[in-house]
């Protein structure tokens, strides 16, 4: 009967009638009640208590009213057990780890990647050095896209905005003397159908060198909002489809490489590409609760599959809302599967996350300022107890960032870690009046949009009917206009504007050549491969498609035989067919 329920009647139903051992006394509030009401009709000025709740105009913000003053009237239902509890038990409001950070520090996760593969792999090489404890590799448009370097779509995108991958041999050439199975890799793949592609060029790569898969360790993205929605190419494969093959990298990868997180529930680019907050959260949710569900309709136990699930969030400019939103998804999740899906395992119920601080929030405009934002969404990520991060550069407005920007990006993270002492004390906002109602409202209005995505049908036809679609232009363009008008204050922008230019800043350089390079290096490949091997292991995916088999041993016998990541587009096109999305305004 569950099945026909959605996630938030399921939640509803589990936990109505528990007891509540409520923090506060009805004597005590009740005194309280009277008190501030006193306070607010004697000492509040009366334009301050018209005006009580504010709503904060922020980038990318969730317009949650404020109210000025906070006090356990907020929050009168608290239960410290049930709301908040002790870090590293359920429900891991305060993080997922009794002692947090003081334990294993986060881990310090800067993108890299442009140009070819030997300019990426002198820069990992970089990072490393200098205090990065992973490697997080970033594609280029091309690459994302799923065409080769000399494919007519690719011309002036090669190695622009992260690294030209075509083969393995690329992959080869980006992880040169990089120890694999000492650092663990994050894979920026995006979609499901590139991360069946990608992922098994790194998986032969390892195969050349010998490592064991089951000493891997890392993260691919491989979320079908990415390659449905927040896509900017111009071929699309359908979203059942999409689906399923998100759904068959997580089969494989969870057999076959047992410490890979094979999945990263993608909330920041979609919200990056223009939704709430609230929004971003609701829809990975969507996702993963669809995906969990499938594996499940596929044999396989809810927690063999769960222990391995990342999300990926983006923490913009609203600093409370960003501590309390990490919180609310670490308790929905939480509830979701122990609730609906009936995990057993603890490490099932853990929202662990990568964050990365907001691009869009990044001005062209006094570019120096962004490292102030930056550093600030930095820290409301570490309150909030993410387990890794990233922290944008400040010319990332205007390029790649130089290796400057880079390190201070790097040194961003290492001040908070080491210097301000916020690491000692495990979720030290908790029990804030303020943050506690905040984590409370953000809850529920998630646990709203998930419900409301369930009842559209589900996550995938919500996507495939473009519920999402428009959401997010609706979204972008109300946003759009608060800019313009001001509402949304953006410091050296449309507010404080400097009267006189300021010194340029230096500006990264792309590396020239990088084309013909790879063009060259793929027509080699072309030329030494053995065609007849290739086109039999692609004729054996397109069956595969189409037969509705499991696609990724099928796309790691093409990259063994030298397949090109173009080659196994090409076969995904003509099995499945194209979608066009909906376009709306």
């Amino acid at each position: 009967m569950e099945q026909n329920k959605t996630t938030k009647e399921i939640l509803q139903a589990k936990l109505a009638g528990r007891k509540r051992a409520l923090l506060y006394h009805p004597d005590v509030l009740e005194k309280l009640r009277q008190e501030f009401q006193k306070w607010k009709s004697n000492v509040v000025r009366e334009e301050d208590r018209l005006k009580w709740q504010a709503t904060p105009h922020t980038i990318l913000g969730s317009e949650i009213p404020r109210e000025m003053l906070y006090t356990p009237l907020s929050n009168p239902d608290f239960d410290y057990t049930e709301d908040l509890g002790h870090s590293g038990q359920g429900p891991f409001t305060r993080g997922i780890h009794a002692n947090m950070y003081r334990g294993k520090e986060f881990t310090m996760r800067q993108l890299t990647g442009f140009g070819g593969p030997e300019e990426t792999n002198q820069r990992i090489k970089f990072m490393l050095a200098h205090g990065g404890t992973g490697v997080n590799v970033l594609f280029d448009l091309p690459t994302i896209q799923m065409y080769d370097s000399d494919d007519p779509l690719s011309k002036g995108q090669v190695g622009m905005s992260g690294v030209a991958i075509d083969s393995v041999e690329d992959m080869d050439l980006v992880f040169k003397d990089i120890p694999l199975d000492k650092v663990t890799v994050s894979l920026v793949t995006h979609y499901p159908s590139n991360t069946a592609i990608l992922f098994p060029m790194y998986l032969a790569m390892a195969e050349r060198r010998g490592i064991p898969w089951d000493r891997l360790r890392g993260s691919v993205q491989n979320d079908i909002t990415l390659e449905e929605v927040v896509r900017s190419g111009p071929e699309y494969i359908p979203p059942p489809d999409c689906f399923r093959i998100q759904c068959d990298n997580i089969e494989f990868i969870r057999q076959e490489v047992p410490l890979w997180n094979f999945v990263t529930y993608n909330g920041y680019n979609l919200r990056e590409f223009g939704t709430s907050g609230v929004t971003e959260m609701a829809v990975a949710l969507s996702n993963a609760i669809a995906t969990i569900g499938e594996m499940i309709r596929r044999g396989h136990d809810v927690d063999w599959v769960a222990e391995r699930v990342a999300f990926f969030w983006s923490p913009a400019s609203d600093f409370f809302e960003e501590v309390a939103r990490l919180r609310a998804v670490r308790r929905l999740w939480y509830k979701i599967m122990k609730y609906r899906f009936g995990a057993k395992s603890q490490r099932s119920m853990w929202m662990r996350c990568h964050v990365q601080t907001s691009g869009v929030s990044l001005m062209r405009e006094e570019p120096l300022n962004n490292l102030i934002r930056a550093a600030y969404q930095a820290l409301a990520a570490v309150f909030g107890g993410v387990q890794s991060l990233h922290v944008d550069s400040y010319d990332e407005a205007y390029s790649v960032p130089t290796e400057e920007a880079a390190l201070l990006s790097l040194r961003t993270q290492q001040i908070i870690q080491t210097e301000t002492g916020i690491t000692d004390v495990v979720d030290p906002l908790g029990g804030s009046f303020y943050v506690e109602a905040l984590t409370n409202e953000i809850e529920t209005r998630i646990l709203d949009e998930v419900d409301e995505i369930e009842r559209a049908g589900g996550y995938v036809a919500a996507v495939d009917r473009g519920w999402l679609h428009q959401k997010i232009a609706e979204y972008f363009y109300n946003e759009r206009n608060m800019i313009e008008k001001g509402d949304i204050k953006l410091v050296g922008y449309n507010i404080y504007q400097s009267p006189v230019g300021l010194p340029p800043i230096h500006v990264f350089q792309y590396p020239e050549g990088v084309e013909e390079r790879q063009k060259a290096r793929l027509a080699g490949l072309k030329e030494r491969r053995d065609n007849e091997k290739v086109n039999t292991a692609l004729t054996a995916l397109e069956d595969a498609c189409k037969r509705g088999l499991n696609v990724v041993p099928y796309t790691l016998q093409c990259a063994r035989v030298g397949s090109s990541e173009g080659e196994m587009f090409k076969v995904f096109k003509k099995a499945f067919g194209l979608w066009k999305p909906p376009v709306f305004w």
